[in-house]
């Protein structure tokens, strides 16, 4: 048991956790809601190019949800039906990929194989036709969306069907149902209670979508909202239209995450490792060439643009490209800002975790400590309310009375990318702290260890991996943003992913393609770090392969 000193600390850690990012994503509202008053009606709701960018920021969130959903759940189902496909669970593992690629890679990829000198287009010109395929604008911009989300949405279904009890396919396969009747009746329900949630997540990403939309977009005709506001700061510098889009955004969000609360969330604590289900339906021949088919082109559409970013990087010269200058700089000041948010994210995430945990096991709390849990609980969705970028926009505004807000850049970035890590980092550490706390609660007190002596002689060695492990996807996440980076990117910050996006502008494509490629390869090295050694105890590790 704690102390009540010990429990006074945790509270009062939560407690300043909370306030801080209140704060900091307050203040970049309000600032944001000040200026939209001081601006008067220079950009109104009536403004013809605000009302076309709300207009397809809404339209291509909507036909990427379609799309990403409709095209999973075949896939999902092929990848139930034939528990014998060959590659079967390196494919369920390659849709993985995409969910922690950093999205400038994954848009490099795509380039490589749908962009005008893409693979496909050199094919179509192999065989004397004109190069029809264009990866910009609207339809770029979907095709990105559902290479990023169909994985997400595949795996989610998959994990459902996965659920299915054995004995509802003996009863299926005892009355010679056809694959129509077992979609009916047994698949269907369950994809049925899954679609909501992973369509309204899927909306919620594409419509806050900004890197992708930056680089595919095309022009004024394909603009998102977050998109024209980097453009209204960046190029224009309109604060007034800047504030009326951010605003914009911000009910956007606040609208889905509404209507979100109305669904069962996808219940990514089962993403699939992919088991082999005793299932006998899809064995017909018929079935099982469809099946076949559809899954060899799932792997192509998601393998051949992460093959593309591997094959032209290798192109590059990259240790020529390894010891310039520029990319020392680049590459010094992404690790710096990403462990300074990852640590910031483990630190806030621990104090808010272990607020919540002292709070709750508390069984005559008062009703001030139930406010700050249900606080506690949603402060790792602010993020989610008020984008990255947004958060910029605000803060961009709030310090230009105090000089240049670029000399503010490195300390907002930091924030901003620990506070989109923060849902991921509590989700990692919260499940392993409860189980370690119950474990060890009456071991720590029988011994009389509190305060620093406990978390070093009990909790630290507990929880030194789960901490790693937050930590270094916290770092991953950090080290592929380009969103909080761009308004304030510029020679003297610069990062990897800024680095990469000004090769790209520039029409340095084969450095580009050479930055993008060791981005890539120090993402996947932490990623590989966080996840080393996890698995061969840990149920939820072998479940989540």
């Amino acid at each position: 048991m704690l102390t009540s000193s010990e429990r006074r600390r945790a509270i009062s850690g939560g407690a300043l956790s909370l306030t801080g990012i209140a704060l900091f994503v307050g203040i970049a509202v309000l600032v944001l809601l000040a200026a939209g008053i001081e601006s008067g009606g220079n950009t109104t709701l009536t403004d013809p190019y605000l009302l076309r960018v709300l207009r397809f920021t809404l339209l291509q969130a909507v036909l990427s949800t379609l799309l990403s959903v409709a095209l999973a759940i075949p896939v999902a189902r092929a990848l139930a039906r034939q528990p014998r496909f060959p590659g079967r669970l390196w494919l369920i593992r390659l849709m993985a990929v995409p969910m922690g690629l950093p999205v400038l890679i994954g848009a490099l990829g795509l380039l490589g194989i749908w962009g005008r000198q893409g693979l496909i287009n050199h094919a179509l010109a192999a065989l004397g036709l004109s190069q029809p395929v264009s990866i910009y604008g609207l339809a770029g911009i979907l095709l990105a969306h559902v290479f990023f989300n169909m994985p997400l949405a595949c795996r989610l279904m998959l994990a459902g069907l996965e659920r299915v009890p054995a004995e509802y396919w003996l009863v299926a396969g005892g009355l010679g149902m056809r694959p129509t009747s077992v979609f009916r009746f047994i698949e269907w329900p369950i994809l049925r209670g899954l679609i909501p949630g992973i369509a309204g997540l899927i909306f919620m990403l594409c419509a806050t979508s900004f890197t992708l939309v930056l680089i595919l977009g095309g022009g004024p005709a394909a603009t998102t909202l977050e998109v024209a506001i980097y453009q209204a700061l960046r190029f224009d510098f309109d604060p007034g239209r800047a504030v009326m889009l951010s605003l914009l955004q911000i009910a956007i969000t606040l609208v889905v995450l509404g209507a979100m609360t109305l669904f069962r969330a996808p219940d990514d604590h089962g993403l699939t490792s992919g088991r082999t289900l005793r299932r006998i339906d899809g064995q017909a021949p018929a079935a099982r060439w469809a099946d076949a088919i559809l899954l060899s082109l799932a792997a192509l559409f998601l393998g051949l643009p992460l093959a593309s970013v591997v094959v032209v990087g290798l192109e590059a010269d990259l240790p020529k490209l390894a010891i310039q200058p520029i990319f020392l700089q680049a590459a010094v000041t992404s690790l710096a800002i990403a462990l300074a948010a990852g640590l910031l994210a483990v630190l806030i995430s621990f104090a808010i975790i272990r607020a919540r945990s002292v709070i709750s096991a508390d069984r005559h709390r008062a009703v001030g400590l139930r406010s700050l849990a249900i606080a506690l609980s949603a402060s790792s969705s602010l993020i989610l309310l008020v984008p990255p970028i947004v958060l910029a926009t605000g803060w961009f505004l709030a310090l230009r009375p105090l000089g240049d807000p670029s000399e503010f850049a490195a300390i907002l970035i930091i924030i901003i990318n620990a506070l989109m890590a923060l849902p991921f980092v509590i989700r990692v550490i919260e499940p392993a702290y409860a189980v370690h706390r119950r474990r060890t609660e009456r071991l720590a007190a029988s011994l009389g260890l509190h305060g620093m002596s406990r978390f070093r002689l009990i909790d630290w060695p507990g929880l030194r991996k789960p901490f790693f492990t937050a930590l270094s996807f916290a770092m991953a996440l950090s080290l592929g943003d380009l969103g909080a980076v761009a308004l304030f990117g510029s020679s003297s910050l610069m990062t990897l992913p800024w680095l990469v996006y000004s090769k790209l502008g520039s029409y340095r494509t084969n450095d580009a393609d050479g930055y993008a490629l060791i981005l890539g390869l120090v993402c996947l090295l932490l990623t590989m770090a966080g996840t080393t050694g996890q698995g061969t105890n840990d149920d939820e590790s072998r479940r989540n392969g």
